[in-house]
């Protein structure tokens, strides 16, 4: 039986602004087992960064914060956990790398003080050790000559380079949760594939779980076992990688899946989901997607649909799948 690592039960991050509530976050719930690699997809302004930085304990204060749930890291709750504590698991058991390594990196930090101070603060080496440690995880990463990298300063290395550099600082505490947030969107296309071929290898040598934040179905379908479909801060449908391409339930995830081009079969016309996400702070008294969904009916803009689980361990929130209903 496969051991989670990290739980999400009803999660709720919201946000007042100007005497408005928004919903970022309304109502999540998911988990990953260890050694698991979990897609979660949607169009910007769906809730997906703003999960991940509940997670990670980031969400921007004063306007923001977590009004219940609980995100439990094997077990422990980090909902509530004091900054100090907090401090301790970020970077030590959870880790997370951004989409643009450039401005995660500080520039005038050679890249081995850069690594080294990360792994003298969470593994209380002294700084010899955690230098050869910072080393030993660049020739994990791919670097030719790891000793004169740590003497370079972050402009020096390419786009590729430093993102190799942000997951070598992301492994070096062996974490149990990997956050990949939009890992490759900054990289060309051949970069991005040695990136994800890396974040693949690097899973399975450390048994890291991995939760990869991305709009981008290609990338889903090279690393991830399971996607998670967010629309509006709520998740409309979970499935295994395959299936979710071959037979998506829900609408929204059709229409993401319609979206993208293919270089195999016949060519065909690429579709688009009309209108746009809702802004945020917009109450919507039935199913957030039934305004651009082309298969909406008369109960869709009145009640919220609840997630439905199927046997096969599928879920989806839509009232298609209930009964008595034509599809």
């Amino acid at each position: 039986m496969t051991t989670n690592v990290l739980e999400v039960k009803s999660l709720k991050t919201y946000f007042n602004k100007n005497k408005k509530t928004i919903r970022a976050v309304d109502g999540v719930d998911f988990a990953i087992g260890k050694g698991e690699t979990v897609a979660l997809v949607g169009e910007s302004g769906c809730g997906k960064s703003m999960t991940s930085l509940s997670i990670m304990g980031l969400v921007p204060a004063p306007a923001g914060k977590i009004v219940d749930g609980e995100i439990l890291l094997d077990g422990m709750d980090l909902v509530g956990l004091p900054e100090k504590q907090m401090y301790g698991v970020r970077g030590k058991d959870i880790a997370m790398i951004f989409q643009e390594p450039m401005t995660s990196l500080n520039p005038v930090l050679t890249i081995g003080d850069q690594l080294s101070g990360v792994i003298m603060h969470h593994l209380k080496v002294n700084k010899k050790e955690a230098m050869k440690r910072a080393a030993d995880m660049l020739d994990i990463v791919g670097f030719a000559d790891p000793k004169k990298t740590l003497k370079d300063y972050p402009h020096r290395l390419s786009g590729g380079m430093r993102q190799r550099v942000m997951i070598a600082m992301a492994m070096s505490c062996n974490p149990k949760l990997l956050i990949a947030d939009e890992p490759t969107t900054a990289l060309d296309v051949t970069i991005q594939a040695q990136v994800l071929e890396l974040m693949k290898d690097l899973s399975r040598k450390f048994s890291t779980s991995i939760l990869l934040i991305t709009h981008d179905l290609g990338v889903v379908s090279e690393l991830a076992e399971r996607v998670i479909v967010m629309y509006a801060g709520q998740i409309v449908e979970v499935s295994d990688n395959s299936r979710l391409f071959n037979e998506p339930l829900h609408p929204y995830t059709e229409g993401l899946i319609g979206s993208v081009p293919t270089i195999d079969g016949e060519i065909r016309r690429l579709e688009s989901i009309p209108g746009n996400v809702p802004a945020p702070g917009t109450e919507l008294p039935g199913c957030r997607f039934a305004p651009r969904c082309r298969r909406a009916f008369g109960r869709c803009t009145q009640e919220v649909p609840e997630m439905r689980t199927f046997e096969d361990g599928r879920s989806v929130r839509c009232f298609l799948y209930d009964e008595g209903v034509e599809q």
